[in-house]
């Protein structure tokens, strides 16, 4: 039988907190639940022992730990901090949410999620801010900017440092950039310039897609395929559960457009982040490590129904 320990206590006491707890908090309310009875030698200052894990766990990148507040400092699991945020944002932003209202941002974490978990991509993803680029001459910039960016690693088994190193020098690190051009939905009046807006800011990519959430006519799926014969950027239905989203057509792969990248990276700060993480994760001379707090937060199931509950993202 598996040993229950102060870290599974903390969570087992954040969890079922509406709001961040202070580390004595933490210790009286699991007092309250008995799981204090769960565990073994507990010393004289147990909570001093919570307050010293959670410390030490939350400067490790993967921590499922946050804190929320100082003086006092105050402790909540982060992926209740999401959640948190975003029922918030709609408190102070209320929207009369109907199908047509969707805001493609809010898409967002439904694309990473499957982008992340789907075997064909396996991606870290940073969504792209375009409003952050440098400005420029009205219409100069137009369509560069892809809205959401991802990365996949060759490194996500976990090799040793010798077989890192030799991928390295043999040129063999095959790591693959993509672009995503994220739309609630497609019809005849917007389709040619929804594709050509993916073929336009995924050019720097070794692959380019053009995102769909809501389900489209046969017709337009025909004239994708075509479009995808002659331009090759894939399109992909995106759902709310995201294990039911697909890949509708597969994009075209080709070289990185290195003069479009350092475009990017010289004119928005979000897209030079993603290129200087990657270089880090990429860095030999240390073992590879993947900073996943540096890329678009990977909502679990829980956290990604309850977005999907906020934003009423449901299919229809």
């Amino acid at each position: 039988m598996q040993k229950y320990t102060f870290r599974q206590f903390i969570i087992d006491v954040l969890g079922s907190s509406s709001q961040p707890l202070t580390f004595m908090e933490i210790w009286e309310s699991g007092v309250k639940m008995g799981l204090d009875k769960k565990l073994g030698s507990i010393g004289k200052t147990p909570w001093h022992n919570i307050s010293a894990l959670l410390y030490t766990d939350i400067k490790n990148e993967d921590s499922l730990f946050y804190i929320t507040s100082k003086q006092p400092t105050t402790f909540y699991l982060k992926n209740k901090v999401i959640l948190t945020q975003s029922i918030q944002l709609q408190k102070e932003h209320p929207a009369k949410h109907t199908k047509e209202n969707i805001k493609e941002r809010s898409l967002h974490p439904l694309l990473v999620k499957f982008l992340y978990e789907n075997p064909n991509f396996n991606l870290y993803c940073k969504t792209i801010f375009h409003e952050k680029s440098t400005k420029s001459i009205s219409g100069r910039d137009k369509w560069n900017y892809p809205d959401i960016v991802g990365v996949h690693f060759p490194f996500e088994n976990d090799y040793e440092q010798e077989t890192l190193s030799l991928l390295k020098n043999t040129n063999q690190f095959n790591f693959k950039f993509y672009a995503f051009e994220l739309k609630v939905r497609l019809s005849w009046s917007n389709l040619k310039e929804s594709y050509f807006q993916a073929v336009s800011n995924s050019s720097f990519a070794n692959e380019g897609y053009l995102v769909v959430f809501e389900e489209f006519d046969d017709e337009i799926l025909e004239e994708l395929i075509r479009l995808n014969a002659s331009f090759g950027i894939g399109v992909i239905r995106l759902e709310s559960n995201t294990i039911d989203s697909n890949i509708i057509l597969p994009s075209h792969k080709r070289e990185l457009d290195i003069a479009t990248l350092n475009m990017l990276v010289e004119k928005n700060p979000n897209f030079k982040e993603f290129i200087q993480t990657i270089n880090e994760d990429l860095e030999i001379g240390k073992r590879h490590r993947i900073s996943k707090n540096r890329y678009d937060t990977i909502l679990d199931d829980e956290a990604m129904q309850r977005h999907i509950e906020v934003n009423k993202l449901n299919n229809i």
